[in-house]
């Protein structure tokens, strides 16, 4: 019997495939451009795919996966009983960037527990209860906007109480933020306790996603804050619509936030869901 190496006619076929998804988004692991090509009609296994990217060392960083996994375990452990539908838990927080030019800004950005959905951004040089309030402001904006009415509306109600079931803004403000929330019937403030990020895991691995994937990719041509806006924007449409996301069994935010029964916790699905969201 002859000695290796032996072709590999199969992973051989993919990978010109798996290569030219990988280039077109080169911050993505092989899980994401395996679920892509499948969405596009290119059949293969994600083991195939695997191997395919690694032959042209397109694979991920090592490290890089384990942080973003340690990330999602915090996340995992933050809800006891965890959201299972949109509009039940939001996450608030803040991330700093610098641009070119020297200016450092504060991107203050809403997302949906349980979709993923990233609400909007509101960018300025603070980080004041006033930016909060108007992060808020504008997610409420996007899901009236998305629902076609109020927040209230799309809401549902308790049986016993009447009362509209309102959701869970889960922060670390308080003062006239809290304030503010107290006037919206709408939401419920949820402060995270201190030094405790995994109660806004969501939030902040979503940040993360936005730098490594985006940002800073595009860094040289981020000079000002309408700069950093626009590619915000962009980042966030792919994020909602075009973006994998493992923890929603390779669905997109959009898809799961107009259809939730496809999230893989109405599925019965008994594997690990948070790894690479």
């Amino acid at each position: 019997m002859s000695k290796g190496p032996w072709s590999a006619p199969v992973r051989e076929g993919v990978e010109p495939v798996a290569a030219k998804y990988a280039a077109d988004w080169p911050a993505w692991g092989h899980r994401k451009i395996h679920a892509l090509m499948a969405v596009d009609g290119h059949p293969a296994s994600a083991s195939t795919v695997e191997r395919a990217m690694r032959a042209r060392g397109l694979l991920q960083p090592v490290d890089y996966q384990g942080e973003r996994r340690e990330l999602a375990k915090a996340r995992k452990a933050a809800f006891a009983d965890p959201p299972t539908r949109p509009n039940e838990v939001w996450q608030l927080d803040f991330s700093k960037y610098e641009t070119t030019a020297g200016g450092i800004w504060r991107l203050a950005g809403v997302t949906d527990y349980f979709t993923k959905y990233e609400h909007g951004w509101h960018i300025a040089p603070t980080c004041t209860g006033a930016d909060a309030i108007e992060a808020v402001r504008i997610a409420i904006a996007e899901a009236e906007r998305i629902g076609g009415t109020p927040l209230a509306s799309l809401l549902p109600v308790n049986p016993e109480t009447g009362e509209i079931r309102r959701i869970k803004l889960v922060t670390d403000n308080g003062g006239a933020f809290a304030r503010f929330i107290a006037s919206r019937p709408e939401l419920l403030h949820i402060r995270t306790r201190a030094k405790s990020p995994g109660q806004n895991g969501v939030r902040e691995r979503a940040f993360g996603s936005f730098k490594y994937e985006h940002l800073y990719r595009v860094h040289e041509q981020i000079a000002t804050v309408e700069d950093l806006y626009r590619e915000a924007e962009a980042y966030r449409a792919v994020f909602n619509g075009i973006r994998p996301h493992e923890a929603l069994g390779f669905h997109r935010p959009a898809d799961i936030l107009h259809n939730p029964s496809l999230h893989p916790i109405h599925k019965n699905q008994t594997r690990d869901l948070v790894p690479e969201a």
